[in-house]
């Protein structure tokens, strides 16, 4: 089946999708709420003001925006949102009473991608909502699909130096701590010299499932494949003993699997982990990596199959 025909018919779990309605009107904010909180997660600005701090702290998924408001208007909101790199890539769908072509000209060219007419349909709006949900889904598949390494099916080096310093930047706007955590196999190299490139390859993919299944439950979380035996998580919005409680679900997790190294001491794969925090001083993509690379030569030095924040 081609690629596209398979996003289209794969079923979606949209409900934790993030929708920011944006209206000076608390009256409308509230319909549109009663229309769609039972289906995805609402969000909730007055202002294009307010509208733009939200959207630095919790990036929606969709942006459902009236035009005309004090301060800044609709369209001056969608052109600011457009030309930050970090949310120029976040749909909106103008509302607006005013039908005219040239009204609808203004919302395309300040970079909406649909608008709907008030009073609002609540049938349209649902399906509109929905539409462009989709779309996004699909769209954000197809670009992960770049990034995907291909031993072990996680986000490879090449999405992690374009969306850790994101995270960092959130973080930074927030004031909610990320955590970056390294991985690496205790004794990887002895373990190919002693059982083959082939079965170092089908650890690394079993690895990579069990780090997937046991250390990631939120959809803002990822696994990267940092190169070779090493991998990378990023936790947005948990700080450090939070990190620190899932690494050591992951460690126990790794050794419980019970795989056969001889080289090592305890006679199964295991596994070391350094965990680094986002919000100090001069924090970007190296110095987070490198706080937590310090970390995980501590814990190798100190005896592997360990934790180190």
């Amino acid at each position: 089946m081609p690629l596209r025909s398979w996003l289209k018919n794969r079923e979606v779990d949209l409900s934790n999708a993030k929708i920011l309605v944006v209206d000076d009107q608390p009256v409308n904010i509230q319909a549109v709420y009663s229309l769609l909180s039972n289906d995805y997660i609402v969000l909730a600005a007055t202002s294009g003001e307010e509208a733009l701090d939200l959207v630095a702290t919790s990036y929606p998924d969709l942006i459902l925006m009236d035009v005309v408001m004090p301060g800044l208007s609709g369209l001056e909101t969608c052109q600011k949102l457009k030309a930050i790199e970090e949310t120029s890539d976040i749909p909106v769908i103008f509302i607006t009473a005013n039908e005219s072509p040239d009204e609808e000209n203004k919302c395309w060219s300040s970079g909406g991608i649909d608008f709907i007419s008030k009073p609002v349909n609540p049938t349209t709006l649902k399906n509109r909502v929905k539409s462009h949900l989709m779309l996004k889904y699909q769209k954000d598949m197809l670009l992960k699909m770049v990034y995907i390494d291909g031993l072990t099916g996680v986000f490879n080096r090449r999405y992690l130096d374009e969306h850790l310093i994101r995270q960092i930047h959130l973080a930074r706007r927030s004031a909610k701590d990320s955590s970056v955590l390294l991985i690496d196999i205790d004794l990887f190299k002895q373990f190919n010299d002693r059982y083959g490139h082939v079965e170092g390859d089908a650890i690394l993919k079993k690895v990579a499932e069990s780090i997937q299944s046991h250390g990631l439950k939120r959809m803002s979380d990822f696994v990267v494949r940092y190169g070779g035996e090493e991998f990378v998580i990023v936790l947005p919005e948990t700080n450090t003993a939070g990190a620190e409680k899932v690494a050591e679900r992951i460690r126990e997790e790794i050794q419980s699997l019970n795989i056969v190294h001889l080289d090592s001491e305890l006679g199964v794969l295991t596994i070391s982990i350094g965990i680094s925090g986002c919000l100090f001083e001069g924090a970007d993509t190296v110095s987070v990596l490198e706080a937590a690379d310090k970390k995980l030569y501590e814990a190798k030095i100190s005896g592997r199959n360990k934790v180190c924040v």
